[in-house]
């Protein structure tokens, strides 16, 4: 029997990105989106502001979000830039997905936006490690188009969108992860 720290160490060093592309056709019950959402609620936050906000895109919306990504590229980038093969990729992505969770952030306006940014992205590990547990593939996507996603998700005005949380089963192999020794990330001082 495992104990709870060997548990949570083989999560963590087993999650991995995992991307639309490898995503098969199986549809992720609501149930367990739930079961990954849920865990995000209990990210560490200072003042208890709580400022993650979530919006759940799946079937139908998964086509209109691709469409408005698509839009807005058309119409943000100029003629000279735009790239046909880019533009095609938001659908083609976002239709690969069963399940696209757009992160968006509450500034509360009583502590620094940084800290905000911080408690947010402990729910997405959260998010990340339990879509993990539940052998669910995930990716943070973060393209500079979700600045132009307040209309699409309804944000209310101190609300941001920091990024797409792509979610899908897949047949992926797991593979060894690609991580320096933490000896040469780590200092001491004990004097």
């Amino acid at each position: 029997m495992s104990t709870a720290y060997e548990t949570i160490v083989k999560i963590i060093k087993e999650r991995r990105s995992i991307f639309p592309a490898s995503y098969i056709n199986k549809e992720i019950p609501v149930g367990v989106i739930n079961q990954i959402l849920e865990t995000a609620n209990y990210a560490p936050t200072h003042k208890l502001t709580q400022p993650w906000r979530f919006v759940v895109i799946r079937k139908a919306g998964l086509e209109r979000l691709g469409a408005e990504l698509g839009s807005l590229y058309k119409n943000l980038v100029s003629p000279q830039q735009f790239l046909q093969k880019k533009y095609d990729s938001f659908a083609e992505k976002t239709s690969q997905a069963n399940c696209i969770i757009a992160i968006n952030m509450h500034l509360s306006g009583k502590i620094p936006e940084w800290e905000e940014l911080a408690a947010v992205s402990c729910a997405v590990q959260n998010m990340a490690l339990t879509a993990e547990s539940l052998k669910v593939g995930a990716y943070w996507s973060s393209p500079p188009l979700i600045d132009d996603l307040g209309d699409f998700l309804g944000l209310e005005e101190n609300e941001k969108c920091i990024g797409l949380f792509y979610m899908g089963y897949h047949n992926e192999k797991p593979w060894a992860p690609n991580r320096t020794s933490m000896e040469e990330k780590v200092r001491w001082i004990e004097e």
